[in-house]
């Protein structure tokens, strides 16, 4: 999950990628995601992206900066213009109109990676077009994120690629005590026919994993989606069952553009300040309540352009 896939894509071929931190105050409304991508159009020069979300309450800053030609630095993930991701950390700064950031900061933790896809020959096969997993599911930050001392935030440090976007996805997570909750859900288009929502993720409590989903489970997932929330169940292995709601206000949202390299583009809506209400069932044991206010995450990918959220004046994958 760890290993950048853009230097061994073929020129002619379209790619994204993506390397994603996210970082939450432990008791405040305060939250910052950072995404480092790669875009590449087929014959077209690749271009790498820095995008940084700062949530403060219902106050939101977002801003956008891309460059040329990234990089794989020796220590790590991806190098983009004056930024570096690596293992134990990242570093950098972008300047936009909307926002001028710097960040430098290292995270730890010891949880194993999270592969979202069920079976290993899925990252090696034509579907899904995206291949999705995170390195570090569960980490800590220390240093500072724009204006922000980050240090004892919690969060994650997640990589997705491929060659097209779901044509409907959702991605949720949030840090609990004695673990977390990540899920990925996707709607793939394969022809004129479009899949049922198809979820993969992972709950973890007190260093128990139970995988959540799967296209086994696709009976027994339900998805009740808006732009600014969704109501849901999951099933997993060993019997566990969550069911609950995530949402936020819209004015706690940012909106990005998300170019397919062949294809449609997206709007994805997302807020690292939701509302997370859950019930975890597990065999033989007692109910499992989570309430955790304004400390999840939540982003609904979509074609619909009417959902009512301002979209951030930037393009995507192009100078």
């Amino acid at each position: 999950m760890r290993e950048p896939r853009f230097l061994t894509v073929s020129p002619d071929a379209g790619h994204y990628e993506s390397y994603f931190v996210k970082g939450h105050h432990p008791t405040e409304p305060i939250a910052f995601w950072l995404r480092h991508t790669v875009h590449q159009r087929p014959n077209k020069t690749r271009t790498g992206s820095l995008w940084l979300t700062l949530f403060d309450g219902d106050e939101v800053t977002a801003g956008k900066q891309t460059f040329r030609e990234p990089d794989v630095p020796a220590e790590g993930y991806i190098e983009i213009g004056p930024a570096i991701l690596t293992p134990e950390g990242g570093k950098g700064r972008l300047q936009s109109h909307t926002l001028d950031a710097g960040w430098s900061f290292t995270f730890q933790g010891d949880d194993e990676e999270q592969r979202h896809l069920p079976a290993a020959w899925m990252y090696d096969a034509a579907l899904p077009r995206t291949k999705s997993g995170t390195p570090h599911p569960g980490v800590t930050f220390s240093g500072r994120v724009g204006p922000y001392r980050v240090d004892g935030w919690r969060g994650l440090v997640s990589h997705n690629w491929g060659s097209q976007h779901a044509d409907r996805w959702i991605w949720m997570h949030c840090a609990l005590d004695g673990g977390w909750l990540e899920l990925v859900l996707g709607r793939i288009k394969i022809g004129r026919l479009t899949t049922p929502w198809i979820a993969n993720g992972a709950l973890q409590l007190e260093r128990e994993r139970h995988r959540l989903g799967g296209p086994n489970r696709t009976r027994s997932t339900v998805v009740d989606e808006r732009p600014t929330g969704t109501r849901f169940v999951v099933t997993g292995d060993r019997g566990v069952r969550v069911e609950g709601d995530i949402s936020a206000p819209a004015q706690r949202f940012v909106c990005w553009r998300y170019a397919d390299p062949e294809g449609p583009e997206h709007h994805s809506a997302h807020s690292s300040l939701c509302d997370l209400r859950a019930e975890v069932r597990r065999p033989r044991r007692e109910p499992l309540e989570i309430d955790a206010p304004m400390a999840a995450s939540y982003e609904l990918g979509m074609l619909e352009t009417d959902h009512g959220l301002t979209v951030q004046p930037f393009d995507d994958g192009r100078l």
